[in-house]
């Protein structure tokens, strides 16, 4: 997991685009510059962008905020804080989210599968909302037995868990919020 949070987004998805800048921006409109505000698509990243001229951008489409040549962005503002994200980018995040926890059901599947203790009274497992001691036993002696193959396999093979999908998604959110202190998915 810690090589991951070393490499650098070169895909975004927009959750909004606000082509006249921040309302809450006190300068006069004629100062105030397009405004795109996109998750990374490896480490959930919040970003502001600032779009090239006379681009349009759409919620949830992809666009390259790599070293290239970038067709749609012309730079990267930085980072975006989620208390700064408009009603639509949030509507759009759990969408966009959603979809990429599926696209890479592999990947947290794994974590799932090599979650190990952090200190002698907590597991990575344990910082899953929902998870507590008795599912965390639960799914260590499940993969005991054998490796986990997706999510569905998990449902099945460890009884009354919460939906993973859904637990991923919810502690995406509140890593993003800056409501935990461990982070195991954004960056």
């Amino acid at each position: 997991m810690e090589q991951m949070q070393k490499e650098k987004e070169e895909q975004a998805i927009v959750l909004d685009f606000l082509p006249n800048g921040y309302p809450f921006d006190p300068r006069p409109s004629h100062l105030k510059t397009p405004v795109v505000q996109a998750i990374g698509k490896k480490r959930f990243t919040l970003l502001e962008l600032c779009p090239k001229k006379g681009i349009f951008l759409q919620p949830s489409e992809e666009v390259y905020i790599g070293e290239g040549k970038r067709e749609q962005i012309h730079h990267i503002l930085g980072r975006l804080q989620y208390d700064k994200i408009t009603n639509t980018g949030i509507s759009t995040l759990e969408i966009v989210i959603k979809e990429m926890v599926k696209a890479r059901e592999k990947q947290f599947v794994e974590f799932f599968n090599k979650a190990q203790p952090i200190t002698i009274r907590m597991h990575q497992l344990e910082l899953l909302p929902g998870l507590g001691k008795k599912h965390m036993n639960a799914i260590i002696t499940a993969r005991e037995d054998k490796l986990f193959e997706s999510f569905e396999d998990l449902k099945h093979r460890v009884k009354l868990i919460p939906d993973p999908e859904k637990i991923i998604l919810r502690r995406i959110l509140l890593e993003m919020e800056g409501k935990e202190k461990w982070r195991v998915f954004t960056d």
